[in-house]
């Protein structure tokens, strides 16, 4: 089977022969549970419950405010102790309703196994809604939102992401060698939505063994298949993953669906098949802990709400002092300046250096070699981007399409100079943006 791919891209030490062989451990918190109101792209949601009030896990504790916005549950039996502003692992603040746990982990009664072949599109998405699934690959874009495309009948390719690129992480690819049969029949679900549609699980070559457990439970179902991709990053990029398996290109001003396709996470397909077909909300998902300064490296499947600093701790706390810490994977996750921040629906690793390589290098005049150029997956001029954000000239970062970088920092790490390219890039990108909502309020 030929290996797809898309041009430009680095080639990354990997990392994940630390934890990919530990097999998914679940843990239980026994500390207070801070959950934000606000784990995905679009408004907060709304909370339903108030200080002195007890909540069982399962329980919806927020709901949606507006159609692209998700509810909130409960993942602990507790009492609800305050609503505050928290810090969160981004390092802002956000709202977030706070429970006492008790310890005792009581739950709500599950409703019986449904039969979702027997159910309408309106309530399979419904159903995914109430379950408050947002985008478990990082970005936390409302699932819902992502399977109701304006024209449905366009949509012909369903695609899965499971190339899981970054390095470090493995619980995606847990996930698809733990659980294959869920979540093929979670991408069963998603297909259904669609009828022109096919589905296609995307997997780097590094894991052929959950490329062929997922083969092997595809069985007769002939509009799935298995596509193996080459290992580069960023080959988990949408717009990469997409131009790798179709061939088809979309800019910043598009959506997948624009061109045919609809792209979900591995463990975003799994939480699908709990949410519909066993009417599961998304109340824990599964996390790489891992890091040279982590005493057990594994894969955790970890209550929403349960704070980074006791996950550190049921994880088997630290072999050694890291330097850093970084929330989600090295290329693009965030610097982490405490572990008092609660887990998040899009919290998709912990990792844990004892060194901070990035700091130790003095960033130099740029040499003109052209490996930015080279390794962008856009195919931008991020030296040129980055000097147009430095002397803040929005007209010539604009020019040059400087709103097209993905950030995923290919740039900052191939440059000999050890220039902080993507750093620059997303501060210009996000002034733009900021000056473009400012105009169209100001209208």
């Amino acid at each position: 089977m030929r290996l797809k791919t898309f041009s430009g891209g680095v080639h990354l030490y990997e990392g994940k022969e630390l934890s990919k062989d530990r097999p998914i451990r679940a843990v239980r918190p026994e500390g207070e549970m801070a959950y934000p109101l606000q784990q995905h792209i679009g408004a907060p949601a709304k909370p339903l419950v108030k200080k002195g009030d007890r909540v069982l896990a399962g329980q919806k504790i927020a709901e949606a405010d507006g159609f692209v916005s998700v509810p909130v549950h409960a993942s602990v039996s507790g009492t609800v102790r305050t609503i505050e502003s928290r810090t969160v692992a981004s390092g802002g603040k956000a709202a977030c309703i706070v429970v006492e746990n008790d310890r005792q982990y009581e739950e709500i009664t599950w409703p019986a196994k449904r039969d979702y072949t027997a159910m309408t599109r309106e309530e399979i998405i419904g159903a995914v809604k109430e379950a408050g699934i947002a985008g478990l690959g990082g970005a936390g874009f409302p699932t819902h939102v992502k399977l109701s495309p304006k024209e449905p009948d366009k949509i012909d390719t369903v695609l899965v992401n499971c190339a899981e690129c970054e390095p470090y992480l493995t619980s995606d690819y847990r996930i698809l060698t733990e659980h294959p049969a869920e979540v093929t029949e979670g991408l069963k679900i998603i297909l259904s939505l669609f009828p022109n549609a096919r589905g296609i699980f995307a997997v780097e070559d590094n894991k052929r063994d959950a490329a062929k457990k997922l083969s092997g439970y595809i069985g007769d179902a002939g509009n799935i298949s298995v596509q193996l991709l080459q290992t580069k990053y960023p080959q988990g990029g949408e717009r990469q993953i997409i131009y790798a398996v179709t061939g088809r290109s979309f800019d910043s001003s598009m959506l997948p669906a624009d061109v045919g396709c609809i792209v979900q996470n591995a463990a975003t397909v799994y939480s699908v098949y709990r949410a519909v077909a066993e009417g599961r909300p998304l109340t824990e998902r599964v996390i790489t802990v891992t890091g040279d300064a982590m005493e057990e490296p594994c894969n955790y499947q970890v209550p929403i709400g349960t704070s980074y600093k006791e996950l550190v701790e049921l994880a088997g706390g630290l072999a050694k002092e890291p330097e850093k810490i970084i929330n989600g994977g090295p290329m693009m996750g965030n610097a982490m300046f405490t572990l008092d921040v609660p887990v998040a629906k899009n919290s998709s690793a912990l990792v844990c250096m004892t060194k901070d390589e990035a700091s130790r290098y003095d960033a130099t005049a740029c040499i003109r070699c052209g490996r930015c150029i080279e390794a962008c997956p856009q195919r931008l001029a991020p030296n040129r981007l980055a000097a147009y954000a430095e002397r803040n000239d929005k007209e010539g970062f604009q020019a040059f399409y400087g709103l097209e970088c993905i950030e995923c920092g290919s740039c900052s790490y191939i440059c000999p100079a050890r220039r902080h390219l993507v750093q620059h890039i997303r501060r210009m990108k996000r002034d733009v943006l900021a000056d473009r909502k400012k105009a169209v309020q100001d209208k």
